[in-house]
């Protein structure tokens, strides 16, 4: 062991020992501090005395890093080995409290996120594979990889007054340091449905700007692509629904009846064409020109469109339930397409589909 003496300094309730080489106070952990600890790790300057055997039993790269701190020239304190770790102290009690009392996921919100992203980043880096895929599917819940999840995360979201989740940014950065590309896809469709105002300016109304996150250079590129192909898509989609709902008029005998892909029959063509012509004029009026709410939203639009002529109101039935099987199936397609878009197939064939077990490391 080194012969490096630590001052003990007592104020009150807390301890902190005083670094010798450089003064630094090391506070000890108040709750992850065990008496019958074995060794104790430092992270910044905060300390935590816990239990070789704890820690070895879930990680292999604790184990070999406590069979090579007996070996080595390391300090002592308590008559427990001290080692340095290169981790954020909350990281490293998000997981030491996790270790030794299982994970306690929350809402998924901003205070959820920061301790559940500890959690994942450390498990990681420390091979705890169980550990990490909680957190994962934990974090899946609000950024998910089916369109289903998606669905149900915007139906939580529309129940509270204020965004509940984390900013999509820091969720991007925290899916590419730790290899989580399932993650990816929702996280960039998340951030290309607000402005570039909201994203960068921290005065603008509604803004998501947080100086404690950015994008790297080459996702910024992928946020910048992606989002013009979803304002193309909305624009592609509000001009589809006008045209793909009608049979070809070129046999003369059917030219009085539409058929409809839900199996009913239209007995009023005129009619509901006109009406599907006013809508188009109301749609391309609400979301391109007025730029209302869902108008960076493709998925969100598609739904809409599907809702504009309601089976329960509408004259005519079948026209309704054509316009609201095809808006069922666009969503599904462009759901299918958002990896495309941001270019996340090249980056780590990301796809929203289940996730799939990681291999260690």
């Amino acid at each position: 062991m080194g012969a490096q003496q630590y001052s003990l300094l007592e104020q009150g309730c807390s301890r902190c020992y005083v670094d010798p080489r450089n003064g630094d106070h090391l506070e000890c952990h108040d709750d992850l501090w065990f008496t019958d600890g074995s060794v104790i790790l430092r992270a910044e300057h905060t300390i935590f005395r816990v239990h070789m055997s704890q820690l070895s039993r879930h990680s292999e790269v604790f184990r070999d890093m406590f069979g090579l701190a007996g070996k080595g020239n390391v300090d002592d304190l308590e008559g427990c080995p001290l080692i340095f770790l290169h981790d954020a102290a909350s990281d490293l009690e998000s997981l030491l409290i996790s270790i030794y009392d299982g994970p306690t996921f929350g809402d998924n919100g901003d205070d959820d996120f920061r301790v559940t992203a500890g959690i994942l980043r450390l498990s990681t880096k420390y091979i705890i594979e169980g550990l990490r895929q909680k957190a994962l599917d934990h974090l899946s819940r609000a950024w998910p990889s089916t369109l289903r999840g998606w669905d149900l995360r915007e139906e939580r979201g529309q129940t509270q007054l204020c965004r509940i989740y984390p900013s999509p940014i820091a969720v991007i950065n925290l899916a590419q340091e730790v290899e989580a590309p399932q993650l990816l896809p929702a996280a960039f469709y998340d951030l290309c449905r607000y402005p570039f105002c909201q994203i960068f300016d921290p005065q603008e109304d509604g803004s998501i700007h947080d100086t404690r996150f950015s994008l790297s250079v080459a996702d910024m590129q992928r946020l910048c692509l992606g989002k013009e192909m979803a304002q193309h898509t909305i624009t592609t989609l509000i001009q589809a629904m006008g045209t793909s709902q009608y049979l070809r008029t070129s046999q003369p005998s059917f030219s009085h009846v539409r058929r409809t892909s839900a199996g009913g029959i239209c007995t009023s063509a005129a009619a509901c064409r006109k009406d599907f012509a006013e809508l188009v004029d109301l749609a391309t009026q609400h979301y391109l020109f007025d730029r209302e709410r869902g108008f960076c939203d493709p998925l969100y639009v598609a739904e809409e469109l599907g809702q504009l002529k309601s089976a329960d109101l509408s004259e005519c039935k079948p026209c309704a339930q054509s316009l609201e099987a095809w808006a069922a199936k666009e969503r599904q397609k462009l759901w299918k397409t958002i990896p495309l878009w941001f270019r996340l197939t090249e980056l780590h064939s990301a796809s929203p589909q289940p996730d799939s077990p990681r291999s260690p490391a």
